[in-house]
């Protein structure tokens, strides 16, 4: 007998619970319900238990499938939900990035944001939206915040990000704040959490370093490809598009230095604002 399933324990359970009721009923297995998406029975059944948030298109295609628009519209509610903090552009991302099994990013301008402290949220949201209110801008920290949350999961996902040498040389912060921020970063790398990876300056990459670059692998989806301005966002999940800018990625990632000197790196240049020795 199939174990029960608590629906009241959280958002996940509720949609498990409701999706096995569903299916049973229309008589379906698993692997009848999985076919004609990109998901597979495995993913299905983790929904089903629980474990896993439901993806929009996955409800999508289960109303598509079971004749209902039940899973779709409660997954709109929940993403709603979420977006508080987050421009609209991004909320898709971030619910992504709960159920990625690998996450890829480069960065030349910015700090990523799974990395950032308050501090340094609080300066790149007054410096790209001025007008916010201080209930606005601390909802955008908070939800910088939670995201972070990711890393509480001691193996997934796992994290790597390739940093341009400039973010750690040119400082956002006053020295104090930014050898806090840098710390940060290093104490995730001491953790075994993150990998970075320090591009230098005289690295031979410049015509493909541009655009910021975040790729997330899945175990039962295929892989996406965002990156983004100050005010927009684009997701791409064409597979030839994707399979291109990893290769980008990876020439960047081959350029960039080796995990421990970059550590070493982040460690010197905090030790040096935090000592008002920092020179450009």
């Amino acid at each position: 007998m199939a174990k029960d399933i608590d629906g009241s324990a959280g958002v996940p359970q509720f949609y498990g619970k409701e999706l096995r009721y569903q299916r049973e009923e229309a008589g379906l297995t698993l692997e009848k319900l999985a076919e004609g998406s990109f998901f597979g029975i495995g993913m299905l059944s983790e929904v089903e238990h629980g474990n896993r948030r439901m993806p929009p298109e996955l409800a999508q295609h289960v109303d598509r499938v079971l004749g209902t628009d039940f899973f779709t519209r409660r997954c709109e509610d929940v993403r709603e939900a979420r977006r508080k903090g987050h421009a609209p552009f991004f909320a898709g991302v971030a619910e992504a990035e709960l159920r990625a099994r690998a996450i890829n990013e480069w960065s030349g301008t910015l700090i990523p944001g799974l990395l950032q402290t308050p501090a340094y949220a609080r300066a790149v949201i007054q410096a790209t939206h001025p007008l916010d209110t201080p209930e606005e801008v601390q909802a955008k920290i908070d939800a910088r915040h939670e995201r972070g949350k990711l890393f509480g999961d001691p193996k997934k996902p796992e994290y790597w990000v390739v940093l341009h040498e400039s973010l750690i040389r040119h400082p956002l912060l006053e020295p104090a704040d930014m050898a806090e921020q840098l710390d940060h970063i290093a104490a995730m790398v001491r953790s075994r959490r993150v990998v970075v990876q320090i591009l230098p300056w005289n690295a031979a990459t410049r015509p493909i370093s541009e655009l910021p670059l975040l790729l997330m692998d899945f175990d039962d989806e295929p892989p996406l490809l965002y990156t983004e301005g100050p005010y927009h966002g684009q997701t791409i999940d064409d597979p030839g598009l994707v399979k291109q800018y990893r290769k980008t990625y990876d020439r960047l990632r081959a350029a960039a230095l080796p995990p421990e000197v970059s550590l070493a790196l982040l460690e010197k240049a905090a030790e040096e604002f935090r000592h008002g020795q920092h020179h450009p």
